[in-house]
């Protein structure tokens, strides 16, 4: 066999439109061998003691993976797939098949770097050239006006210099038509751990039934751009919390690649041209400005991301008790919202954005536990969990973070009477508070005996009394957050 193939490493980039390395093996002209490789440091545990990779959002990788190797067999090739290292899998497969060159697509925070400089290392070592491509944000880096150790720590900054400039964003690359045959070769593989696929079915009252892969995360985004016409009022309803079309949720599939921002972008931009460009249009992009701002944030400040005192360095005395936190995680704080959404949450492995702003705040600002618990759960149930935005958003809340607001923290009570007046999302969730009206679900802590008796709610049986007085707490953890 002669060394005319390439070899794409699959990693969070599980998708044929818009996928540089795809594209610049095909230009090659050369065999494609497609390869995907469940890493089992992914399928371990965390610090504190819960599966790094959920069986929610394992389910949805795995058919995201799945999905892909349809695709591939639909235009004429493949995907092999295998578990183990990637450092040390991919050179022997590389070596094995004679190829000239491996493709992948780089990441930025402390894991996958190393297992990229792991891997080229051998690479080089074995006489085999490697690239890697950046294709994970709506502006590529390289467009940009500054270099990323430039980046402004303030995210308005970074828009208004991505907005002033009028940066373009580069047009979406082509999905292929058809691939070229793969070299005939076997392959020794070894198989992933069933172990790491738990059989597991979402709750039927999540929000919608996400399925993994790009076919999915296309068929989303033609059903709330185009047969749904929702695109039009985003802004207006992408605070919802119950029912599926408040929001785009497209995030799931934004996080393993599964769809392309670029595209996203491209779509709006038509929908804008044929139906309407409004500030619901400008906000979805607002949004994917975010996720990018994220994404050059762990580029620029590296491990700093994950340390206890955050991207500021700020020392605080985060406390620690597993009883308070097992309370805050399972949904048993007695705070409806906040319980509504941590079970949501590990029910399905969603939860909106209003939720996790209200969540996050809770366990750092009212309970005044570490913050890297919390970005650890979330980390562990979301099936739209992404390395960089999880853990820059937790930062923000905590108050460590580089475009943080110092001591802020969410009001839940007044959240909740907001963004769920007559208590619809918190009923749906929290079926023993459902005789509560309105204007007593948000503060059932307020029920007198006699209201107990008249709803049938026993507070500390059937819904758990509240485990920190609200202000008295957040004027105990701002002395923490503030000492002196």
């Amino acid at each position: 066999m002669t060394r005319q193939s390439v070899l794409i490493w699959f990693r969070n980039d599980l998708r044929l439109h818009d996928h540089e390395p795809l594209h610049q093996a095909l230009k090659s002209g050369q065999a494609i061998v497609a390869v995907y490789c469940y890493d089992p440091r992914q399928f371990g545990q965390t610090r504190w003691g819960f599966p790094k990779t959920g069986a929610l959002r394992a389910k949805f990788l795995n058919a995201a993976v799945e999905n892909l190797d349809d695709q591939l067999q639909a235009l004429g090739s493949r995907l092999w797939i295998t578990a183990g290292f990637p450092e040390e899998i991919i050179p022997p497969l590389a070596a094995q098949i004679q190829a000239t060159a491996v493709y992948f697509q780089r990441e930025v925070t402390q894991e996958e770097v190393s297992v990229e400089q792991k891997l080229t290392q051998t690479l080089q070592a074995q006489g085999i050239s490697y690239q890697g491509f950046w294709g994970t944000t709506l502006y590529h880096p390289d467009d940009l006006s500054f270099a990323l150790g430039d980046l402004p720590d303030l995210f308005t900054h970074f828009r208004k210099q991505i907005e002033g400039q009028k940066i373009p964003v580069r047009v979406p690359l082509p999905t292929p038509q058809r691939l070229p045959s793969s070299p005939h070769f076997e392959l020794t593989l070894t198989l992933p751990s069933p172990d790491w696929f738990p059989a597991v079915k979402p709750d039927r009252r999540g929000v919608m039934e996400f399925q993994g892969g790009e076919t999915a995360g296309l068929a989303r985004l033609n059903e709330y751009f185009w047969r749904g016409d929702r695109l039009r009022i985003y802004k207006e309803t992408r605070n919802g919390m119950l029912g599926a079309d408040y929001s785009s949720k497209f995030s799931p599939w934004l996080a393993l690649g599964c769809l392309s921002p670029r595209l996203i972008y491209q779509e709006v931009k038509r929908y804008e041209a044929e139906r309407v460009s409004n500030e619901s249009t400008y906000w979805l992009i607002f949004e994917l400005l975010w996720r990018d701002f994220f994404r050059f944030v762990a580029q620029k400040y590296g491990d700093r991301l994950f340390y206890r005192s955050g991207l500021r360095g700020i020392s605080v005395d985060w406390q620690w008790d597993q009883d308070l936190f097992k309370r805050w995680q399972t949904g048993q704080t007695g705070y409806p919202l906040v319980d509504a959404n941590l079970r949501e949450l590990a029910l399905t492995g969603f939860m909106s954005n209003r939720g996790r702003q209200n969540v996050a705040s809770f366990l750092c600002k009212n309970l005044g536990l570490d913050w890297r618990s919390g970005a650890a759960w979330f980390e562990s149930c979301l099936m739209d969990y992404d390395v960089c935005s999880n853990w820059g958003n937790w930062n923000y809340t905590a108050g460590i973070g580089n475009d943080a607001r110092d001591f802020r923290y969410f009001n839940i009570v007044k959240q909740a009477q907001q963004y769920d007046p007559q208590g619809s999302y918190v009923r749906h969730w929290l079926p023993e508070l459902g005789t509560l009206p309105g204007d007593k679900i948000h503060q059932p802590w307020q029920l007198t005996q006699g209201e107990q008796q008249q709803y049938g709610i026993r507070l500390g049986q059937d819904y758990p009394r509240r485990c920190v007085d609200f202000w008295a707490s957040i004027k105990a953890n701002e002395k923490r957050f503030r000492p002196g």
